[in-house]
């Protein structure tokens, strides 16, 4: 990252995947920024094969075809990373909402993200000041202050 991220005092840093979430805030300011672990939140979201036990579904003969068409199977953990990220979402709003927070940062791989996004509000979606599209979920917090603000 070449450009330096300004991550203002008492902003917060969302740093999640599917399955974990870190809120981070920063203590610190624009300059010297220090990003202090606030919440973390961890899913236990097995895989898929065993989560859902159901055989996939079938839909009646098609039209004139004479055979049936399988429905395809859901796919359970699929299913859980998207809830996990609403859920944290909310959880990032309300803390958002009581800490009064100036900005937010959300760092997190493509679908993340866009779950992340899209679970926002109005208001809190309006402080978001960075996104970055990147997996720093297993990384210690030293090592993202480092990947955010270039130092």
């Amino acid at each position: 990252m070449t450009n330096k991220l300004k991550i203002p005092h008492d902003a917060f840093v969302f740093v999640g995947d599917g399955r974990k979430a870190l809120f981070l805030r920063n203590e610190g300011d624009e300059k010297f920024p220090n990003l202090k672990t606030e919440r973390v939140f961890e899913d236990d979201n097995p895989p898929t094969h065993e989560q859902g036990t159901d055989r996939p579904g079938h839909l009646g003969k098609a039209m004139g075809s004479g055979r049936r068409s399988a429905v395809e199977p859901a796919d359970w953990h699929d299913l859980n990373e998207h809830r996990f990220a609403k859920t944290v979402a909310g959880a990032m709003e309300r803390l958002m909402r009581e800490k009064k927070a100036p900005a937010l940062v959300i760092v997190a791989p493509p679908r993340t993200l866009a779950d992340v996004r899209s679970a926002l509000h109005a208001d809190v979606a309006a402080l978001v000041i960075a996104e970055i599209n990147k997996d720093l979920t297993r990384h210690p917090v030293g090592e993202i202050e480092k990947h955010l603000t270039g130092g």
